[in-house]
């Protein structure tokens, strides 16, 4: 297991963000995200417990933390897991975060930031109602809401085009490609486009870390009892794999997809030197938990274990 201290700092972070910008949320969201992966995997090595918190300590040390302007801002990593002031908790008022959410979750937000936030904060504060205090609601609805005019994120579409944000990308009409009808079929959509394309190389639309904690996070609010919300979020999430999917392959120019050699839930995994250039000391921790989370989906034997080859070039 995480250690649970884990946790309750990982919200701090998320509660705290709004007061340096949007994405300085990946900073709590990872250490929330981490806490739960231990949660939900309980029985995995102990050593895996210790490699996780190793790189959630890396996270609330500020690491990661040109997510923001920390100058201009005047917010700093260490501020941003600051406790909150001790408050009567009020559970009851946690779905005011997805009142927030339901402006904005509709449409791509940032490569699904958004949506990717909230609900884990949502199950932080369902899970354990005594951290459910007015202040921690009111600073992730803040945080929500700041995604408000957000963006769909932006993607590099080789020398000559460069980096375009999404509402400058024309999308093509996809008649093969229906609207979602369920979340299984957005699940099933996700994996098998983790499948097909995590061995090449394109960038942009927050790859396909997003693409899965996008679909994760949809899941997880439908679980908590969200279901108008996580179906008011399905056109965003395939808008999501439109702009993924017409994103061309730069190997020529960047080289090959890297792949791990090693399934994170052993313990050489975390014995190894870890990347953790391009964002992925908190994205990596994040996608652990939102690939597991849809992971659970799948009832086919071969399929699971493609996803799970697949899976381990987004963890390389």
């Amino acid at each position: 297991m995480i250690d649970f201290s884990f946790l309750k700092t990982g919200m701090n972070g998320l509660a705290n963000a709004h007061k340096a910008g949007t994405m300085a949320g990946h900073l709590g969201a990872a250490v929330v995200a981490g806490y739960f992966f231990g949660e939900d995997h309980s029985g995995l090595p102990k050593e895996v417990f210790r490699g996780v918190e190793g790189e959630l300590q890396r996270i609330i040390a500020g690491e990661e933390s040109f997510w923001w302007n920390a100058k201009k801002a005047g917010v700093t990593p260490a501020d941003l897991f600051q406790p909150l002031p001790k408050e009567e908790p009020r559970p009851e008022t946690i779905g005011l975060i997805v009142e927030a959410l339901q402006k904005n979750v509709g449409e791509t937000r940032q490569s699904g930031h958004n949506i990717i936030f909230a609900s884990l904060a949502v199950r932080a504060l369902h899970d354990h109602p005594d951290f459910a205090t007015p202040l921690a609601i009111a600073g992730v609805c803040r945080l929500t809401q700041g995604f408000n005019r957000a963006h769909a994120g932006r993607g590099y579409y080789g020398k000559e085009q460069g980096w375009q944000e999404g509402n400058q990308v024309k999308l093509t009409p996809d008649n093969n490609f229906p609207k979602y009808e369920s979340l299984q079929q957005m699940v099933d959509v996700t994996l098998g486009e983790l499948i097909d394309t995590a061995g090449v190389k394109k960038q942009g639309f927050g790859g396909l870390w997003h693409l899965v904690n996008h679909a994760a996070a949809i899941t997880e609010l439908h679980r908590f009892g969200y279901q108008e919300a996580a179906q008011q979020a399905l056109p965003a999430h395939h808008q999501h794999i439109r702009l993924w999917r017409s994103l061309p392959d730069i190997q020529t120019e960047f080289g090959p997809v890297v792949k791990s050699e090693h399934d994170p839930r052993e313990a050489i995994y975390w014995q190894q030197m870890l990347k953790r250039d391009e964002a992925r000391l908190t994205h990596r921790i994040k996608t652990l938990y939102g690939f597991y989370t849809i992971r659970a989906f799948i009832t086919n034997k071969n399929r699971r274990q493609m996803a799970d080859d697949a899976f381990l070039y987004l963890m390389a």
